[in-house]
């Protein structure tokens, strides 16, 4: 079979981890890196034994021509990267969020159906094996379900630059929200009707009006509830940065994160998606009010780290072009991801609540 020529764009810490992925994947061709630094550009294309290099997108889909784009730069630049790829006869593969407002995600999303190409937004967990089985998990639980996420950061260095970078277009509940409202929209399979949120600027670092800390609460259709809270910086805590629960009537399911909170920090990027053991207790009580099944804890084996679900994403988007996969729900559910965490941002930014239609 012939292999799918891909540039990528943006060379930083997602765009070397995807990079790398291609060029692991026999049906991929990495046939250019493009970014405006030579430096971080031109050492991951020496460590990838050589790949060709550019500082102008456009120059390198005029030379490369090739049959995919991977946009792996800051968030503001998505939709637009992403429409060129389209104008140029490629498919993408795109980091999330698709785009920094629901118009430009739906516009984008209206290109890819225009070009009959594919477009896959980079939501990692829904690769991760413990992930899915926590979402099976959840779905057995009952309703309403209540989940509680977060993902905190203490940044110093070059991460807390690269959140600096990312605060110039959008808060921490938005970047990395996304992920974990999808999560939630699978678990419950019900539709988002109200969102708030509240927010903090603990920093002069950040824009005005911008603020590095934030706490959002949705509301679902059937009942169900949960919340998201995300912080970056320095000063943000080490404890209890890691929260990953679901309650229903039956009992509850939590991550057990062992490589977070633990021997990880809170800014290693494999603490993120690193699971270790889920927790499932079962809330049934006999006619003595005692519980009627033990706790039990699912050992989950099949334990990627970051750059292994990255491949795992490529394959999938391989996958989508060679099989031809009907990704009409993948777009949707990255827009209403998006039109949650917006709405939230909103609700921070007014202090009002914000009703979904």
């Amino acid at each position: 079979m012939k292999k799918l020529k891909v540039i990528v764009v943006g060379c930083g810490n997602m765009g070397s981890s995807h990079a790398k992925a291609f060029h692991a994947i026999p049906g991929f061709e990495l046939a250019g890196l493009v970014d405006k630094w030579p430096e971080g550009r031109g050492k991951l294309a020496k460590s990838l034994g050589g790949i060709a290099e550019f500082d102008d997108y456009e120059k390198a889909l005029a030379i490369v021509k090739p049959d995919c784009v991977a946009v792996c730069t800051y968030p503001d630049t998505h939709a637009d990267l992403t429409l060129k790829a389209f104008a140029a006869g490629c498919h993408v593969f795109t980091e999330k969020p698709v785009a920094v407002t629901v118009a430009q995600a739906e516009a984008v999303v209206a290109a890819a159906k225009k070009a009959n190409k594919k477009l896959v937004i980079g939501y990692i967990l829904r690769h991760h094996p413990s992930w899915i089985r926590f979402i099976e998990i959840a779905k057995s639980l009952g309703k309403p379900l209540v989940m509680r996420m977060n993902l905190n950061q203490q940044s110093s260095g070059a991460m807390w630059n690269t959140h600096l970078n990312l605060m110039k277009s959008m808060s921490p509940i938005v970047d990395c929200g996304v992920h974990y409202v999808d999560v939630m929209c699978l678990m419950t399979g019900a539709r988002p009707v109200r969102v708030s949120a509240i927010g903090a600027r603990l920093t002069n670092e950040i824009p005005e009006g911008m603020y590095n800390y934030g706490q959002l609460q949705v509301a679902f259709d059937d009942g169900s509830v949960g919340w998201y809270e995300a912080g970056w910086g320095p000063m943000m805590s080490e404890t209890a940065f890691f929260v990953k629960d679901v309650v229903g009537p039956k009992g509850c399911c939590s991550i057990v994160a062992k490589k977070a909170g633990g021997d990880k920090k809170s800014s290693d990027i494999d603490s993120h998606t690193k699971t270790g053991s889920l927790l499932l207790h079962h809330g049934e009580l006999n006619v003595e009010r005692k519980f009627t099944k033990a706790d039990e804890t699912i050992d989950l084996t099949d334990e990627p780290d970051h750059n292994e679900l990255c491949v795992r994403e490529q394959k999938y988007f391989h996958r989508a072009i060679t099989e031809n996969l009907d990704l009409t729900d993948h777009m949707r559910d990255a827009v209403n991801s998006l039109r949650i965490v917006l709405a939230a941002d909103e609700s921070a930014r007014t202090g009002k609540t914000v009703e979904l239609k």
